[in-house]
């Protein structure tokens, strides 16, 4: 669920709004970018080594690949808080009481004694299908649903599901309606750390796996049980 998408924007900082700014030339734009990036990490500050803050994918301009640089780095973030805290509860054996598949089919079944790699491998054919299908949908309406995070909308931000007719999905931006009452600040001081907290979490769900896969290699992970399984098995 981590790519290189999602690590390379860890050179540089710079709130979910900058996508959306205007076009500045030369060294105002990365002034602005500079003082974006002193939000996120003052002790760091501005650092771009490969220099992805000026970059053109696909010849779509700067302010495109700034767009799909910022959504990429969220959404990956966000990706990996929810890995993060799954790992942790799925390793202490903690899962939902009804049962998984019917038939008399527990969650018992797939959460004693197994890591949580293992529970994924111990999932059948069908349950896997109907995960990735739904993150497929997900993924789907993420770039058709709304306005896109590289043509002027806002990256992070999760189209609603208004235009689907008899739908009951909540808005999976903010279902609770917690940002509606927000200043501009507190909006953006929430989002600057949410992407903290991402980059934080993708350092630990890497963690996870190398102290599975290489025991001894996470010194304060060498509890966790090793895993024989392959990782990119899903894939």
């Amino acid at each position: 669920m981590l790519s290189l998408a999602s690590a390379a924007p860890l050179a540089f900082s710079a709130p979910i709004a900058a996508a959306v700014q205007p076009a500045r030339a030369g060294a105002a734009s990365m002034l602005t970018k500079e003082k974006l990036a002193e939000k996120l990490n003052p002790a760091i500050g501005y650092y771009d080594p490969l220099g992805l803050a000026t970059a053109d994918f696909w010849s779509q301009g700067n302010d495109a690949t700034w767009g799909f640089l910022r959504h990429s780095e969220i959404k990956h973030g966000r990706v990996a808080m929810a890995a993060f805290v799954g790992f942790c509860v799925q390793s202490n054996g903690i899962h939902f009481p009804f049962d998984f598949q019917g038939g008399g089919v527990s969650q018992a079944q797939y959460a004693a004694g197994l890591s949580p790699p293992e529970q994924w491998d111990a999932l059948p054919f069908a349950a896997k299908a109907q995960i990735i299908l739904f993150i497929g949908f997900l993924e789907w309406w993420s770039e058709f649903g709304g306005q896109h995070y590289m043509r002027g909308g806002q990256p992070g931000k999760y189209p609603e599901f208004k235009n689907i007719p008899l739908h009951k999905m909540p808005n999976l931006f903010d279902p609770l309606g917690l940002s509606k009452g927000l200043s501009a600040e507190q909006r953006e001081t929430k989002l600057c750390a949410e992407i903290n907290n991402g980059r934080l979490a993708m350092l630990g769900v890497f963690g996870f796996y190398c102290a599975e896969k290489i025991p001894g290699s996470v010194p304060l992970l060498s509890f966790i049980k090793p895993y024989a399984g392959e990782i990119m098995g899903p894939f």
